[in-house]
């Protein structure tokens, strides 16, 4: 990475985070004399209060911290990814009968295990980009009814690849299992959507992310229930994501090592919100 993007980088992740710290400390500091503020209202718990003011403090503060940060983190991503793509926001566009139905039967299949083609091993359907991407509809010359927009969280455009990325984040290192089938269906809907308006020489990828890898960065990464669903080619972990949004390969050190050095406005922020508390 050259030393110019790579210091636009740090400001970003460092403004960012400056803002952060900044306003949850206003937010929080706000709410000291509110007895049904994020932290006072916790005292209402009989077996929370018992364990003591610190207690209360920090069991609040972690849930409202954990809420708010994975927006931050998101954000910075997409902010990076300027760097390298286009991002997008709005799809507008349609979905036929078929697609849905289509989507809906190999998530029905995925989560059965009960697929027959002769290349699955034991009869077992694993996910793969081929299940959707080879599936073709005729499409009406008039689809002025079926016109919609739909929202993105993250679409990213690389015009020298003429490659479309759509990405699900969950900022959190845990890819919620119970919730994988409901990803998939909203990513693969998204994927539809926008293959039905895009020139024919356009790819795209659909991925499922996590800012960070909840068993460590350099360990296996395993989650039975969201493999079922998605086939490796469609995961981003933890620093697979961050390198992705910078397109660089040493993208995660630059981002955390950065983050490492402005967490500090972060502690301070801590301190101060402890010190209004009496905790």
């Amino acid at each position: 990475m050259d030393a110019l993007r790579e210091k636009s980088i740090r400001i970003i992740i460092d403004t960012a985070i400056k803002s952060f710290a900044d306003g949850f400390e206003l937010r929080h500091n706000s709410d000291v004399n509110n007895p049904t503020g994020t932290i006072n209202s916790k005292k209402n718990n009989c077996f929370i209060s018992v364990l003591g003011d610190e207690f209360i403090f920090y069991s609040a503060f972690v849930r409202s911290f954990d809420s708010s940060f994975g927006n931050l983190l998101e954000n910075i991503g997409n902010q990076i990814a300027k760097f390298s793509y286009q991002t997008n926001k709005t799809i507008h566009s349609y979905i036929l009968t078929e697609q849905t139905q289509h989507i809906s039967n190999l998530l029905d299949k995925y989560e059965d295990n009960i697929c027959k083609p002769d290349k699955y091993e034991d009869n077992i359907c694993k996910p793969a980009k081929e299940h959707y991407e080879n599936f073709f509809v005729v499409q009406p010359k008039d689809v002025t009814s079926f016109l919609t927009k739909h929202k993105c969280d993250n679409w990213f455009y690389d015009e020298k690849t003429k490659t479309h990325y759509l990405i699900e984040l969950k900022a959190g290192g845990d890819l919620d299992n119970k919730k994988a089938k409901s990803e998939k269906l909203a990513l693969l809907k998204e994927y539809f959507m926008l293959k039905n308006v895009i020139p024919h020489d356009q790819n795209i990828y659909i991925y499922f992310a996590t800012a960070y890898n909840k068993f460590g960065e350099e360990n296996f990464w395993h989650q039975a229930n969201v493999e079922r669903f998605f086939s490796k080619d469609e995961l981003l972990i933890g620093k697979n994501y961050w390198n992705f949004v910078c397109n660089d390969e040493n993208g995660f050190n630059i981002v955390f090592d950065q983050y490492k050095i402005s967490s500090l406005y972060i502690k301070n922020a801590l301190k101060r919100i402890r010190t209004v508390y009496q905790c």
